[in-house]
């Protein structure tokens, strides 16, 4: 590690947790940081106090740590492997094609009728989110081995999008107001409508979806020069891609499943530490993504309480200026 990186990675894991923190003091009710803090190590604080801090922020704040890093680090995998600056699960459809699995199963189950217990309806949830992802992502990847122009990728992406979205209003149209209301909540995107009981399966999953895209780091370094060098290199490109999808729609199928379609954090996030990091090495770009990916979703999650406003309004008002700096700096692909 260098010196550039033995100073940026401890500084940007100390504002993460100083973040966390501030996290879990904002809310509907302030509390001092010195509470947060005892609640957290079992100081003394008043019960009412730990209750708010364990059982209710604590999950949410849990729940921003993971789909920060789920989120950044499935779009610079899907950027590496694309080859291309503006992927990400949102702008290539993934989150979409999670986003239909999941009407599918919100609003498609009460028209015939079907009812499930609380654990399979979370099983449920989580499984359709990764079939519409997997699926989207195996037929985009199917497409760019066929298309190499950047921008028609990107205009396929977002009209598979666009189609994905007249069927789920097709669904919405046909659906009964508890389904309906229940759909158009999951679409405004929220980190606090997961419980500790889902935590508890959202958690595992997250992690192993980013333990496979860590050991993914030295396929995604030859990859970045071309599939003919990776393959040259002895690269196996099949199984490298295929590790690709499944971590893709773990950490993007998972997130969206439970927290709905947050966007412009996988496609913005991976930029912002390439900016901080001055760096093409998913050595140092992987955790980098990962770590910046917390900090602004923490920091998101902050501002959106303090506006009291959905979370999606502000990864939005955060990540389209990245995103255009991109554009205007890739001149070449516009």
């Amino acid at each position: 590690m260098n010196r550039r990186n033995t100073i940026l990675f401890p500084a940007l894991a100390a504002i993460a947790a100083i973040l966390f923190l501030l996290d879990l003091a904002v809310g509907s009710t302030p509390i001092r940081l010195h509470d947060v803090w005892a609640a957290l190590t079992g100081g003394e604080c008043e019960a009412t106090i730990r209750d708010i801090v364990l059982k209710i922020r604590l999950t949410k704040a849990t729940t921003a740590v993971l789909a920060g890093a789920a989120l950044s680090a499935s779009g610079l995998q899907m950027q590496t492997l694309f080859r291309n600056p503006l992927a990400g699960p949102y702008v290539l459809g993934v989150s979409s094609g999670a986003s239909l699995g999941v009407a599918i199963f919100l609003l498609g189950a009460p028209l015939i009728g079907a009812g499930l217990p609380p654990v399979m309806q979370m099983l449920g949830t989580a499984g359709a989110a990764w079939i519409g992802a997997g699926i989207i992502l195996m037929a985009v990847m199917a497409l760019s081995r066929r298309i190499k122009d950047i921008m028609v990728i990107l205009i396929l992406g977002m009209m598979v999008g666009s189609a994905i979205g007249a069927v789920v209003e097709i669904l919405q149209y046909l659906s009964n107001e508890n389904a309906l209301k229940s759909f158009v909540v999951w679409t405004m995107g929220s980190l606090g409508d997961i419980t500790a009981t889902q935590l508890q399966f959202v958690a595992p999953v997250t992690v192993a979806g980013l333990l496979i895209s860590v050991a993914l780091i030295k396929p995604l370094n030859l990859l970045l020069l071309g599939e003919n060098y990776a393959r040259t290199m002895g690269l196996d490109i099949v199984r490298s891609r295929r590790l690709i999808f499944v971590s893709t729609t773990l950490l993007a199928g998972t997130i969206t499943a439970f927290c709905g379609p947050i966007g412009f954090i996988g496609l913005a996030v991976p930029h912002l530490a390439r900016m901080i990091f001055a760096s093409a090495d998913h050595r140092t770009l992987m955790p980098a993504s990962m770590l910046a990916g917390v900090t602004v979703m923490l920091l998101c999650d902050i501002v959106s309480k303090l506006l009291t406003l959905p979370i999606n309004t502000i990864t939005a008002l955060m990540g389209i200026p990245i995103v255009i700096f991109v554009v205007v700096r890739n001149r070449s692909i516009v």
